[in-house]
């Protein structure tokens, strides 16, 4: 089996010894990504939905970097340092599932890096 190793700079760099996705066979596996800017590599401004938004889309930039899309989600694991940030959460990942959801589990956490609110990882299907 052939192990890819995915990075691109559109999505923060890792800031430990992990690659931001690996792929193999038919499947892509992403790290958890938190809201950091991938042009600076600091936290985002703002609250849990700004956080929230730029979780989602270095998501996005990992997931094209590997050839894959949000539609290819099959599941997701998002981590709250504060389960009522949950809804706010909730909606904003749900503008990126308008149809057929992957399959999810959402967790409080005692603490994330950088104490950011949010960290969101995905297991992805790769054409």
């Amino acid at each position: 089996m052939k192990r890819d190793v995915i990075s691109t700079p559109d999505a923060p760099g890792a800031i430990g010894p992990y690659s931001q996705a690996i792929g193999i066979e038919g499947l892509l596996f992403c790290s958890g990504q938190i809201p950091l800017d991938p042009a600076t590599g600091e936290v985002v401004a703002g609250g849990i939905n700004e956080q929230t938004r730029r979780v989602m889309e270095n998501i996005r930039a990992v997931l094209a970097a590997a050839g894959s899309s949000f539609e290819q989600i099959v599941k997701t694991t998002i981590f709250l340092a504060d389960m009522n940030d949950f809804a706010s959460v909730n909606a904003i990942y749900g503008e990126y599932f308008p149809s057929n959801p992957p399959a999810r589990s959402t967790v409080q956490v005692a603490r994330l890096p950088r104490d950011v609110r949010v960290e969101v990882e995905v297991i992805a299907l790769r054409k």
